[in-house]
């Protein structure tokens, strides 16, 4: 078992950079298929749910290399099958975008329920698979599997009846190759949306409207291949940015979109921690205990609700008494189970939690429950005066390159290590 050891209590100064955006890049990786050709891409993240991804395309039949550190080559002329088996969709949420790209190249595919972060419960694709129906494909689902097939997609219009991040996406996959036009409505509006149909375009796809309310998608006979880079990441940037007013240090980001960040950035602002915008950077300096603000998650433009975590574990620390509603996924506030074991005061009622500031954090064995609980874990180590550790790194990993690098870069004291199952004896990674 691996885990990280984390001596909290320091502050952190310096500059790091934000990585390549995780949930662009497994947009495009799986988009990649439409094209029968050779993509480039750039500023990839190296991350366990790109690996996923990668691998789950060699499976294929794709052709896979790392020209540079960041850059991945894709090569999917000669792939050999459409089926993708649990084994491989098991860690993976996104790995349901491979229905959409498939289907969108060649009318059928058969993929396994993804896995990936669990908020209670197997995350629906209802409005994936509905989508797909309405271009003209036929569903089953069997032996724990989704298959879709269809003689000819045909584009038509798709009403969300709410906003879905995934199902947008894989909408979008489907129709750029569909005979005629496609309209999503009530659609997606997030930045790796908007990459992703920069991506499609650039590959010869006709996407209209992306970051609005309305998407249109004018279906095309053939994609070719292209050279792409990905646009940074908005949630690493913006975990860093907490990390730094929780630990009352001075740090700045750099390869960001500050645009991308404003929520955030306003949210941290209320507090009364300093950000300074530049034009691919920002700034955090905080040098004295927070104040309390409300906050409430939306798709965007609205609050994200992958910070959430990490926004709640730092208003544990304010002087006052903070709100947080989550919007958008039931059972996000499981992370709060483990603040409490470090002394953290937090009341949740449902989608909502009454955050009673405290002065100090205790270190404590910690475990991440998902992805950005794993990155609040993280904040909650580095406030706690003490050494904490934090199991099921896997979830952290899953999203965050060189997150220990980085951290120790600014000053951080954390270690990976890994335990044999009898705990008899440690050894230490990195």
């Amino acid at each position: 078992m691996e885990k990280y050891i984390v001596r909290g209590g320091k502050k952190l100064f310096g500059t790091v950079q934000a990585s390549g955006a995780k949930n662009a890049a497994v947009a495009i990786i799986p988009a990649t298929l439409l094209s029968k050709d050779i993509c480039t891409i750039e500023n990839v993240p190296r991350i366990k749910d790109v690996e996923v991804m990668v691998r789950i395309l060699q499976d294929m039949g794709c052709v896979t290399r790392w020209i540079q550190p960041n850059t991945l080559r894709i090569d999917t002329r000669k792939i050999h099958s459409h089926t993708v088996s649990y084994e491989s969709t098991k860690n993976s949420r996104s790995s349901y975008y491979l229905l959409g790209a498939l289907l969108g190249r060649s009318s059928k595919a058969k993929v396994a329920p993804p896995g990936g972060c669990n908020f209670g419960g197997v995350r629906p694709i209802n409005y994936h698979l509905k989508g797909f129906e309405k271009l003209g494909a036929e569903i089953i689902q069997e032996d724990g599997m989704v298959a879709a097939k269809a003689d000819q997609l045909v584009g038509n219009f798709i009403n969300f009846d709410k906003v879905s991040v995934g199902a947008t996406i894989n909408i979008m996959l489907a129709a750029v190759k569909a005979k005629g036009l496609t309209t999503i409505e009530n659609a997606a509006k997030e930045p790796h949306i908007v990459d992703l149909a920069n991506f499609l375009n650039l590959m010869g796809a006709n996407v209209m409207g992306a970051g609005t309310d309305t998407i249109k998608i004018r279906g095309v006979e053939n994609l070719h291949g292209c050279e792409y880079s990905i646009i940074p990441d908005q949630i690493e940037a913006g975990t860093f940015m907490v990390m730094a007013a929780a630990v009352k240090g001075d740090v700045t980001i750099t390869n960001v979109i500050p645009k991308h960040l404003e929520m955030i950035t306003s949210k941290l602002r209320q507090t009364g921690v300093t950000v300074l915008e530049a034009d691919d950077s920002v700034r955090v300096i905080s040098d004295s205990r927070c104040g309390p603000c409300k906050i409430a998650t939306a798709p965007h433009p609205g609050f994200p609700t992958d910070m959430q975590p990490q926004m709640t574990t730092f208003l544990s620390l304010s002087k006052g008494v903070s709100v947080v509603t989550e919007n958008v996924w039931d059972s996000r506030f499981r992370f709060v189970d483990q603040l409490f074991k470090m002394g953290a005061d937090i009341e949740v009622e449902g989608r909502i939690a009454v955050v009673n500031g405290v002065e100090k954090l205790n270190p404590a064995q910690l475990y991440a429950d998902d992805l950005r609980a794993g990155a609040a874990m993280i904040i909650a180590a580095l406030c706690a005066d003490g050494v904490s550790s934090i199991e099921n790194i896997y979830q952290i990993e899953r999203g965050y390159e060189n997150i220990i690098e980085k951290l120790n870069s600014l000053g951080a004291d954390i270690k990976k290590i890994t335990v044999p199952e009898d705990g008899d004896e440690i050894k230490l990674i990195s």
